[in-house]
C-alpha cells in the first residue's frame, strides 16, 4: 500500500524545503499532497523575491490526519509564522503528533511544533534564531542536521534536506513494514 504524505504550507515557504522533501518522498514511491489555507497555488519566498508557485491539492479545512501516514512542515520565516496563527493548522499538527505518525519540521517550521505544544521533553533542532523558542517550550535543543525523537523529526536548514528527507522516508517505511 502506498504511503500518503501531507505537506502543510502557505505563502512564504522556503522553496527548497518544500520541493526537496516532496521530490525525495515521491521518488521513494510515496504519494505526496500539499494542503494550504489558500486554494489554487502558493508561492515560496526565495530570500529576496517570490519563488515559483506550487499547486495546492487540498484545502486545509478538508484535511483529516487519519487519511495520511505523515506530515511535513517546510520552513521559511513567513510560512510557519503565518500557520502558527491559524488554529486549524495548529490542530492538524496536534492531531498528527498525538496519532504517533511521523511529523517532520525543518528550519523555522518547528515554530508550529511549539505552538502545538509538541516539543516539551523532545530533542529537536531548527534554525538558530528559533532555538531559544524551542528551549523555552521545553525542548532539548541540539545542533545537528537531523534530530529524531519519537515521531518528531527536525532539521536546521536547506543544507540538511537530504538527511531530513531520508529520516522521513525511514520513519514512514518502518511502520508500514511492521504492519
Amino acid at each position: 500500500m502506498t504511503q500518503r504524505i501531507l505537506i502543510l504550507a502557505t505563502d512564504g515557504f522556503e522553496p527548497s524545503e518544500l520541493t526537496g522533501p516532496r521530490d525525495a518522498l515521491r521518488e521513494a514511491g510515496m504519494e505526496v499532497q500539499i494542503a494550504s489555507p489558500e486554494a489554487g497555488e502558493i508561492k515560496g519566498w526565495n530570500h529576496t523575491h517570490w519563488g515559483d508557485p506550487v499547486k495546492v491539492d487540498l484545502a486545509l479545512d478538508d484535511v483529516k490526519a487519519s487519511a495520511f501516514d505523515a506530515l511535513v512542515l517546510p520552513g521559511g520565516q513567513i510560512n510557519p509564522d503565518t500557520l502558527r496563527l491559524n488554529s486549524t493548522a495548529v490542530e492538524l499538527v496536534q492531531a498528527f503528533v498525538h496519532s504517533g505518525k511521523p511529523v517532520g519540521a525543518i528550519c523555522h517550521a518547528p515554530w508550529l511544533l511549539v505552538e502545538a505544544d509538541a516539543v516539551r521533553g523532545k530533542t529537536v533542532t531548527g534554525w538558530p534564531s528559533i532555538r531559544t523558542d524551542l528551549a523555552n517550550a521545553g525542548a532539548n535543543v541540539v545542533d545537528r542536521e537531523v534530530a529524531v525523537d519519537g515521531n518528531i523529526i527536525t532539521s536546521r536548514n536547506p543544507d540538511d534536506i537530504p538527511a531530513f528527507s531520508n529520516a522521513l522516508i525511514e520513519a514512514v517505511r518502518v511502520p508500514a513494514q511492521a504492519a
